[in-house]
């Protein structure tokens, strides 16, 4: 670690976040000693701090006082993760109705965040500093596993209209200390492409950030350009945000030449899981509950694919308890060879918007799709949307070599999988726009979840 990487770490972040109101520092050196403990040690610590949340939720907040009245649920009595399943699940939708009656009748100082909204229907929420806290804390211990920290150079390449509506001359100065670097993810054009490679390469970082499609069509651009990103001394890539597809960690990994660290979570959920470098998805126990829960509802063993259900412990000012995430995955009981106790999500399969069903009621991965065009040579981006059982368009920014013969060949693969009956429209067009939040999204089902 370099003098001045030492310097930000330990004294000019740590200032930052004291007066912000945040006691950032504080937890993540908490959560590093933590995350040595057993197994056992964290179920009992979860349990503890479950115990004190509900109280204090019960006590304050009012939605949340009428729904365990109605459970017959008395937070004094609760003796562990379990005991959730009493309890309704949280929703987008009953968060949209009850708002108000989610927030803490004393809490200050709320920030109002929102999802980007993919879906379309954006989500508006409240976060308090004890939340940010335990966020960022978590973060920062998980960007430390791999042997950076915050002072680093560090190139961010992302999309969110409120990191990028926060580019004042303030946090552009702050930025600039805490040497980090903000690549807007939203236009990658030829020209764009050009300039990203180029600021890499003058910037030389020791960490990349940022949504795994952008990352990795930087990487294939400098590629094609013939301009090298391995020798520039990157010790990590760091994604998140978007599903990371085999292939994209396979380009990343040989095209900057270090590994690609996996991070999964979001602005309603949180920090909920990180990849340490022994490979496995730890979750941030700490904080965060996790239930794998089927389409009735019902909470599934480790090994069985589920949708992902959470209980934020940091979030007393505007709970979060019981939230259907929307995203499919699989816990694991194995422990991790890194020797951390924190429990281990063995896989995160995508938002179950990611998943199509044929016209016969099968439902199937979108990598099932995407399988067939990924081996077209003579397609340079696309996108596939099932618009209904009956018709599934695909977008197609078509190359050089791209034929009719091509176009058949993604016809026929995907009637093979959807079903002879369904319409399969291919649509040439000049560029795949990206997600208003600058990611990029391969497969879109209106029709699953």
């Amino acid at each position: 670690m370099s003098v001045y990487t030492r310097l930000v770490s330990n004294i000019l972040f740590p200032l930052q976040e004291r007066l912000k109101g945040h006691d950032t520092l504080r937890i993540r050196r908490a959560m590093e000693a933590s995350q040595w403990w057993s197994a056992d040690r964290l179920v009992r610590f979860q349990a503890e701090r479950l115990r004190t949340f509900l109280g204090d939720v019960a006590e304050h907040v009012p939605y949340y006082r009428q729904v365990f009245a109605d459970a017959g649920l008395v937070p004094a009595e609760v003796t562990g993760a379990a005991d959730l399943q009493r309890l309704p699940f949280l929703t987008k939708s009953l968060i949209r109705a009850h708002t108000d009656d989610l927030r803490a009748s004393d809490a200050r100082g709320l920030a109002r965040f929102n999802t980007g909204g993919s879906s379309g229907e954006p989500l508006i929420f409240f976060i308090g500093n004890e939340r940010v806290s335990h966020d960022v804390a978590a973060k920062w211990r998980a960007t430390r596993w791999w042997d950076v920290d915050i002072g680093d150079r560090e190139i961010v390449v992302w999309g969110s209209p409120i990191e990028l509506g926060a580019q004042d001359r303030v946090r552009q100065w702050r930025d600039a200390l805490m040497r980090t670097e903000l690549m807007p993810a939203f236009e990658m054009s030829e020209d764009k492409l050009d300039g990203f490679v180029a600021r890499i390469r003058a910037c030389r970082p020791a960490m990349l950030f940022g949504y795994p499609s952008a990352i990795s069509h930087i990487a294939r651009h400098a590629e094609k350009r013939g301009v090298r990103l391995d020798d520039l001394g990157l010790r990590v890539v760091f994604v998140t945000s978007e599903r990371l597809y085999d292939d994209q960690r396979e380009c990343i990994e040989r095209l900057f030449g270090c590994p690609v660290a996996n991070g999964y979570g979001g602005r309603d959920a949180g920090f909920i899981a990180h990849q340490c470098p022994s490979g496995s998805m730890h979750i941030t126990a700490e904080d965060i509950i996790v239930e794998i829960v089927d389409p009735a509802g019902q909470v599934l063993p480790p090994g069985e694919s589920g949708e992902i259900v959470v209980t934020h412990l940091a979030t007393r000012d505007f709970p979060f308890i019981r939230y259907r995430t929307g995203d499919i995955g699989v816990l694991d009981d194995a422990p991790c060879a890194c020797g951390r106790g924190l429990p281990v999500l063995k896989e995160i399969q995508g938002r179950s918007t990611d998943f199509v069903i044929a016209v016969d009621g099968t439902v199937m991965h979108g990598l099932s799709l995407i399988y067939v065009l990924r081996d077209i040579p003579g397609i340079r981006a696309f996108k596939i949307v099932q618009e209904s059982l009956t018709l599934t368009r695909v977008l197609v920014e078509p190359g050089e070599t791209f034929s009719e013969r091509d176009a058949q060949t993604i016809r026929d693969g995907l009637q093979a999988r959807l079903g002879a009956s369904v319409e399969i429209a291919v649509e040439p067009v000049a560029q795949i726009a990206p997600e208003r939040s600058g990611k990029f999204r391969y497969v879109i089902s209106k029709v699953a979840g």
